[in-house]
């Protein structure tokens, strides 16, 4: 079973909800976030232990290209296109992360 890592920008609401989301349905997942003050902030440790890493936002995919591109090596991205318009494990968000994760399960 693959490793997914959640970014978002600050780990509070997205990407908490999707490794919520994703554990519930079996899957070893995890969150991080891009931003300084994120309160989980991405390491390279999480990178290497991360085979499918997954951004809510296209800027966040760039923004993390940009700061960790040789841990990315190797590893599957994409980009859920969620906005940051939730709260945390928001009915709403929940499904739209559960329609999403079939993106990172093909």
């Amino acid at each position: 079973m693959s490793n997914i890592l959640f970014i978002c920008g600050k780990a509070r609401k997205r990407s908490p909800t999707a490794a919520a989301v994703a554990e519930q349905l079996g899957l070893h997942s995890d969150f991080a976030g891009l931003s300084t003050d994120a309160d989980e902030r991405v390491t390279p440790e999480h990178l290497a232990w991360a085979d499918t890493i997954a951004v809510m936002e296209k800027a966040q995919l760039s923004r993390l290209k940009r700061q960790m591109a040789a841990q990315l090596k190797g590893k599957r991205l994409v980009c859920l296109d969620i906005p940051d318009t939730y709260d945390f494990m928001q009915p709403e968000l929940v499904d739209l992360f559960q329609s999403r994760l079939q993106r990172i399960l093909r």
